[in-house]
Parts: structure tokens; sequence; C-alpha cells
């Protein structure tokens, strides 16, 4: 039922076209956050790098603006756009380790919960985020943080290259041997430049760990954070463990009394020796009464989804984030008070710790610059009911101003919501007039801004220009072979542990 505005495209790409009418499009046009309504004119379900290509240069021809959806997981919703024209990576999630060289090809669709189940065959991880079902694309673009942060540093700093469709259609790889100064604006930059078709990966070794989560009544999280606070600073880097302020959630190892009232935790995990666990854990347990805990060794990738199931899709969310140069009294303090109007049981008010491997790599080593703070706070909203949006999103905001009394200027690019464009030159720091030029550079016309945008810098400021990067030939190949698809016709592929090269 597609329109003949975009039978051009149909005819460029494997991928299906879908739009409104089509029976798919209400489902395709949906992202993570609930709160998110958008109607774009079109989603293209990527099939590979020469659909990417082709819809940037239709696009651009058609003047209508382009989103990208990896994961989905966009908390203001960058992944649609209304009136314009959506690449779902959703089908593209395949993974292909390399054992002997320790390194992970992944498509830009993949999932973390994707990319631990592929690495973990060969004992091998590298830091991503807390929750299974995010994306690996824009969690590493905007920094990623994740429980293995302290021992072998954010997602980004294991990025060892990257393939980029840029705002012109041309088709580039970026890493520390070719396009350095884009591999460097992409580890943090978001994703002000280009469509990343997939990602190269540095892996280490991970296995078993043993897995930790301990309650205590919010009340006491004054006294609870403070130690926990004294305990993380001291702790070996193989100790990945967050501060977290939430409502009880219904699991067994929490009395039913307490499900659904506010609770001070303290989860994460000890990647030394599994035996060793229980002995690096017990100061925790004896900062105060527990009210309940768990300790297990288990899988890596079976603690990155043991939150998924407070974190659903379709959810209402808001969130707002800060650094913290150290987890002070006062934080703790507005935490404890704020902590009484918690939303749900999937809201996470969570203390993340970015030292140890985070601050051994220099401020200016990639776009990510805040590496002189000890913590990462976010306020990650969610609740089920849209009714409560206005008291819910009005509690974020005042509890963030609250909190940023005592933090720094800038906050975690990946936990900011759409009203934090704001503080975009604040959040890149002194690597925002960097950034600029290279948008000018890579994006000169500022087309990519669907996401947390850097403004292009005046063109008397700009680099170099860019000489316009040539299409591989077997991609050039494929757009000019592509078969025409139907109107509505899928390429009925299906992902593939195996990475193209594309």
């Amino acid at each position: 039922m597609g329109s003949d505005r975009f039978d051009v495209l149909r005819e460029q790409v494997r991928g299906q076209v879908i739009e409104e009418g089509d029976a798919d499009y209400e489902a395709a046009r949906q992202v993570y956050n609930g709160m998110i309504d958008r109607r774009p004119a079109a989603v293209l379900r990527v099939s590979q790098a020469a659909d990417v290509i082709a819809a940037v240069r239709f696009a651009r021809g058609l003047g209508i603006d382009v989103a990208v959806r990896g994961g989905g997981h966009s908390a203001p919703g960058f992944g649609t756009v209304d009136g314009g024209l959506v690449l779902d990576f959703s089908a593209r999630r395949g993974v292909r380790v390399d054992p002997a060289a320790r390194t992970a090809r992944v498509e830009a669709g993949a999932t973390w919960a994707d990319y631990n189940h592929a690495t973990h065959a060969f004992g091998l991880a590298s830091t991503g985020g807390i929750v299974g079902s995010t994306g690996v694309t824009g969690l590493t673009l905007g920094g990623g943080i994740g429980y293995l942060a302290r021992k072998y540093g954010l997602s980004c700093d294991n990025l060892i290259g990257a393939d980029v469709v840029l705002a012109d259609g041309s088709f580039l790889t970026a890493s520390d041997a070719e396009n350095v100064d884009l591999f460097w604006a992409l580890r943090g930059g978001s994703g002000n430049f280009g469509v990343v078709t997939s990602l190269e990966f540095r892996l280490h070794p991970v296995d078993m760990v043993h897995v930790g989560v301990i309650f205590f009544d919010a009340t006491t999280g004054a006294d609870v954070g403070a130690a926990y606070r004294e305990w993380i600073a001291t702790e070996p880097e193989e100790m990945g463990a967050f501060l977290g302020f939430h409502r009880g959630p219904p699991v067994p190892f929490l009395p039913e009394e307490w499900h659904g009232r506010p609770v001070t935790v303290i989860a994460g995990m000890w990647t030394g020796d599994p035996d060793a666990g229980p002995a690096h854990w017990q100061p925790m347990l004896d900062a105060g009464e527990p009210l309940g805990s768990f300790f297990a060794p288990m899988p890596y990738p079976a603690l990155n989804i043991m939150f998924d199931g407070l974190n659903v899709p379709g959810l209402q969310g808001y969130w707002k984030a800060d650094f913290l140069r150290t987890l002070s009294d006062d934080a703790l303090r507005v935490a404890v008070d704020k902590s009484p109007g918690i939303p749900s049981v999937h809201t996470a008010n969570h203390f993340y710790p970015i030292d140890g491997a985070v601050q051994r790599v220099a401020p200016d080593a990639t776009a990510f610059a805040y590496r002189n703070v000890d913590f990462s706070p976010v306020i990650a909203a969610q609740w089920p009911d849209p009714s409560e949006n206005e008291r819910n999103i009005a509690w974020v905001r005042d509890y963030w101003t609250a909190l940023h009394e005592f933090s720094e200027p800038g906050g975690y690019l990946n936990f900011q919501d759409a009203d934090d464009q704001v503080r975009i030159e604040d959040t890149l720091g002194s690597n925002y007039a960097r950034l600029a030029e290279l948008k000018a550079k890579y994006d000169p016309d500022n087309f990519f801004h669907i996401n947390q945008n850097i403004r292009p810098a005046p063109a008397a400021e700009a680099q170099e220009a860019r000489e316009p990067a040539k299409i591989p030939a077997e991609l050039q190949a494929q757009l000019d072979a592509a078969p025409r698809v139907q109107p509505g016709a899928g390429s009925g592929a299906t992902p593939s542990e195996a990475a193209p090269t594309s």
C-alpha cells in the first residue's frame, strides 16, 4: 500500500520499505520509550550497507529527515522522526568473533544480549550496557558505561573500528589506521557524523562472574551510600558494582512487604576468581541491615539480562544525568530525600563508578572528555501510566536540579533527554570545539541532527574540506544490482551469526 514517492527507494534497496497504511507500519514505528509517538513517512528495514547508502542519497534528494534506530533504546526517541525516514537495523544483529585475535565484528542492530551471547562462547567480553536489550551501536557512540568499565574502560574505549555511511552517501572505515579524526569523534560524539553500519571491538577474558545484589531500607541510604563510596574506591577493578535507589522489585530474595517500597541497592559483579567473590562482597553486607541479598556465580551474559524484566518496551520514560567528581554526602542526601517519589519499580536511580580504566584514558584521546570524575548518576524514570507523565517528569526535574548543585556541568550523553540539548557543550567539554570542526568536515549541512546535536563549526573555523570517499566496489555493485523489491515486501532474511564485511 506504499506511495509512489518511495517507489524509487524500493527499487534501490533489498530491505523492506514500510509506509503508513502498510500492515507492519504500527509495529515498525514503535521505539522503546512509550512516551514517543511519532509517525515517520517510511521505515526502511536495512538489509546491508548498500541500503543505507541508497537511503541517505534518497532522503537528501527528497529533503526529508533521517533517524537511525539500532536497539531503539534512546530515551528521547532519536530512533524515529515525524515525516522522515527511519533506518531500522533491527534485522542486522550478527556478531562474528575472532577468538584468536580477541575481536568481534558487530552489525549495527545488535543488542548487548546478542553481543554477549556470541562472545561468551569463547570466554570473552567487553564493556557493554546494564540492560541486555540496549543497542550496541548507540551505547558505544555515546561512551558506554557498564559493569566492566572499571576494569576495561568504556565501550568506546574498546572500539577499534567502524564502517560509516556519511551524509553525502559515501562509505568509509574509521580506525586508528584510516580516517583517524572520524574514529576519534565516533568514540563519544554520538550519531552526529554518519550512519554506523558495523563496529569492531577488542575483547577480554570474562567468563563466570560472582554476582551480588543487596537491598537496604532507603531511609538508611546515606549511610549505606557512604560505605559504598569508601568500599568501591578500595576494591580492585575486578569489582564492578553500582549504588541504586529503587522501589523494591518483586524478587524472591526481597521480603514481600518491601515490594514497591523505596529501597537502596548495591548490585554488580566480581570478575576475578569467583571463589574470592564472597569476601569482596562482605564489607557491603556489614554496611547496614540488609533486607535481602543474592549472591551466586553465573555466566556474565546472565547478569547482563538480569534486570531486563524491569526494563520493558512501551513504558513511559524520562531521563536526566550528571557527572560527579565524588559521591558526596550532599548528593547522597538528595537521593534519599527524593526516594519516596520514585515513580515505579521500573525506575532506576543509579550511581555508576567510572574510575579505574576509564580514567587511564586521556580526556582528549577520544571524544568522551569526562575522565576526571568518579561517578555517573542517572535518573531513569519509567512508569506504565501516561496519566502520570506530568507528575513524574516534574519529579525527575526536581531531583536533577537538587543533585546538579553538587555535580559537574556536563552529564553522560546516553542518559540525557531531548531537553538536554542545551547542555551539549558542557557534556562534551574540552572536546566540543574539535567535534564541531569535524562535524563541519563530515556533515557540514547538519543532515544528521536527530541526536544530541553538535552544530557544525562556522566555515572559517572548520578544518580542511574532506575529499569525498569512494564507495567500495562491492558495495557499488550491490547498489547497481539491487533486485526490485515489491512495495511492502521484505528481504526474508534472518539475522546471521556471521556479520558481513560492510
